[in-house]
């Protein structure tokens, strides 16, 4: 990005500068889990890769205020334009919630001391120079986007949230595009009607509306708590399975040492980079994670992200996608408690990516 361009970007708005403790490339973030070709971010938003924006487009943590931000980095850190506050607003919430996006909320300094003990990641980081994990704006907005994707691809799902948003949410200026933000937990709630979902996608999605306006998405303590009783207390939720319990859990709270499992493309990843001639089994899995503390969470998914740019790697058949439930028929199994109908199959919906 120009001098020019990065001017424009900042006389947008309000201003704020994040300095990255450790490495970290924005670039890395925009293009997560699309590798070169387009930007991949969990919510509203989009990464331009010929500009070095990063545009998002979110809630505040008070479910109440929606904002637009645009990012760029430089040498002297990572560069925010905020649109969407009111004359005089704080901008130290909307700074200190892009941080926990950005998983730069914290000192990541260490990372690179997990490649000095274990070779493997140290060929991952060398591949992926930046990368940290990119996270929803919200545990709400991770809630709302587990109902809407339940059972639908990726560009349905995307395409029914933004119907959603710019029908019941707010359009804000996002480094000068109009980007739309999810409904409030309020709006959710005054609406008669979802159209475009289902019925039992709207009754969840006003489940989940009632739960955020009672609470049970606050980041901090979803992060701080137990994981099995963070795990159970979202269960609780209509339509808040045990797939999407982890799914917010680990990508929208901002845990960083928490161990992955259950999924079926980072067990295979693992097994390769770490010869284990197969699939790396829980057991496995677990004990080759010791070595990744405190970062057993941004290890997963910069194994999840970078391990295809490993040449050997690169060509690595997918793993077969766990079988469907049965949509017929009344001899059905019983499903397992806390277990949603509608949990959507993890070849679709990946936790870390």
């Amino acid at each position: 990005m120009t001098t020019e361009e990065s001017n424009r970007i900042n006389r947008a708005g309000v201003r704020f500068t994040i300095v990255p403790r450790g490495a970290y490339s924005l670039a890395e973030s925009g293009m997560f889990g699309r590798g070169e070709r387009r930007g991949d971010w969990p919510g509203s938003g989009a990464y331009a890769p010929e500009e070095g924006v990063l545009r998002l487009a979110f809630l505040l943590d008070d479910l109440r205020t929606p904002v637009g931000v645009a990012l760029v980095q430089d040498g002297a850190g990572v560069h925010g334009s905020v649109s969407g506050l009111d004359p005089g607003g704080d901008v130290g919430p909307v700074r200190d919630q892009v941080a926990r996006m950005l998983s730069l909320d914290g000192d990541g300094a260490g990372f690179e001391a997990v490649g000095a003990r274990d070779p493997q990641v140290a060929r991952l980081l060398a591949a992926a120079p930046g990368l940290r994990p990119p996270l929803f704006a919200s545990p709400y907005e991770a809630a709302v986007w587990c109902v809407i994707a339940q059972r639908w691809g990726t560009r349905q799902a995307a395409a029914a949230r933004e119907r959603l948003s710019r029908e019941f949410g707010a359009v804000v200026d996002a480094g000068g595009v109009g980007t739309a933000v999810v409904p409030t937990p309020a709006q959710v709630l005054g609406a008669e009607s979802l159209p475009g979902l289902p019925a039992v996608k709207q009754e969840r999605l006003r489940a989940v509306a009632q739960a955020a306006s009672e609470g049970m998405f606050e980041p901090v303590a979803i992060r701080d708590g137990d994981p099995d009783e963070v795990r159970a207390r979202l269960r609780q939720v209509n339509g808040i399975g045990e797939f999407a319990a982890s799914l917010i859990y680990l990508r929208a709270s901002g845990v960083t040492d928490a161990l992955v499992d259950g999924e079926p493309r980072l067990a295979a990843l693992v097994g390769a980079l770490y010869g284990l001639g197969g699939p790396a089994s829980p057991e496995d899995l677990a004990g080759i994670a010791e070595s990744w503390r405190p970062f057993r969470t941004w290890v997963a998914v910069l194994v999840r992200a970078a391990g295809r740019r490993l040449p050997e790697f690169a060509d690595m058949p997918e793993p077969a996608p766990a079988p469907r439930p049965r949509s017929a028929g009344r001899s059905r199994a019983p499903r397992p408690p806390g277990v949603s109908p509608l949990d959507p199959p993890r070849a679709r919906l990946a936790l870390i990516g």
